[in-house]
């Protein structure tokens, strides 16, 4: 029994798998067809970027602080004080503010992606559009997979600059520090190869939010309860994506640099 019940998860596992390949070659087929839906992109872009800016902004504000306030004792003890800007910088910029960033948005974007597509698959307005003759894959989906692949590495720009400032404020609780001192440190400690790997990810993070998103959604079963489980289920599958991309792109960025 147990065998069977195995097989039946790993059926479904790469039936899914499978699935949201050839939804993905359908929707990367969309970007390069007439018409583009400009108007719906750049609808898609002020909710997805602005409405997430501020949650985003918080957080990373917040563990900008922690971080800094956990180490702070650690390198004090060892009398390496001044290498705290460096270190923050380094580990907000390399992995903390582009995971933190994209599982933000998955919690928020993905999920409500998946949602709404869903809500729209249950009340069968997706079916209502084919027959008008409007293309749901590029006036729904394609908009929203290149609006969350453009707007996820911005937020996590944005997100590494308030972590720096949250960095600068905890170090400023226990001796002032001039902001062009915080700064040089921080930027003196940073590479090439630790911004562009980390900078790279984050499209890739984008995409497979939005992709995922619109495929739980697009492939809502009947029934409202279907419509929690799609969004549900994209939050799941769109955490477990970012955290292998985060594992592949480290070790791609150890081979490639030799770190």
């Amino acid at each position: 029994m147990k065998i069977l019940r195995t097989n039946e998860s790993l059926n479904n596992f790469f039936s899914e798998i499978g699935g949201l390949v050839l939804f993905a070659r359908n929707v990367g087929q969309q970007f390069f067809r007439a018409p583009f839906e400009y108007r719906e992109l750049v609808k898609q872009g002020y909710f997805i970027g602005v409405k997430t800016l501020p949650l985003v902004a918080i957080t990373a504000f917040i563990m900008g602080m922690v971080l800094t306030l956990q180490s702070r004792p650690v390198l004090m003890d060892f009398g390496a004080g001044a290498l705290l800007p460096g270190m923050v910088s380094v580990s907000f910029i390399r992995e903390i503010g582009p995971v933190i960033t994209a599982l933000l948005c998955a919690g928020k974007i993905s999920s409500g992606i998946g949602a709404e597509l869903g809500a729209m698959k249950v009340t069968e307005q997706l079916d209502a559009m084919e027959v008008s003759g409007t293309k749901p894959l590029n006036f729904v989906v394609a908009t929203r997979v290149i609006a969350t692949t453009c707007l996820v590495p911005i937020l996590a720009f944005i997100a590494d600059a308030i972590g720096m400032l949250g960095s600068y404020l905890s170090i400023n609780m226990y001796e002032p520090m001039s902001v062009v001192l915080f700064f040089s440190q921080a930027f003196d400690s940073l590479r090439f190869y630790d911004i562009i790997p980390a900078t790279i990810k984050t499209f890739f993070f984008g995409f497979f939010i939005g992709l995922i998103g619109s495929y739980k959604g697009y492939t809502t079963g009947q029934g409202t309860e279907a419509v929690g489980m799609s969004a549900n289920a994209a939050v799941v599958s769109s955490s477990l994506a970012i955290f292998l991309i985060d594992l592949i792109a480290v070790q791609l960025s150890n081979l490639i640099y030799g770190i």
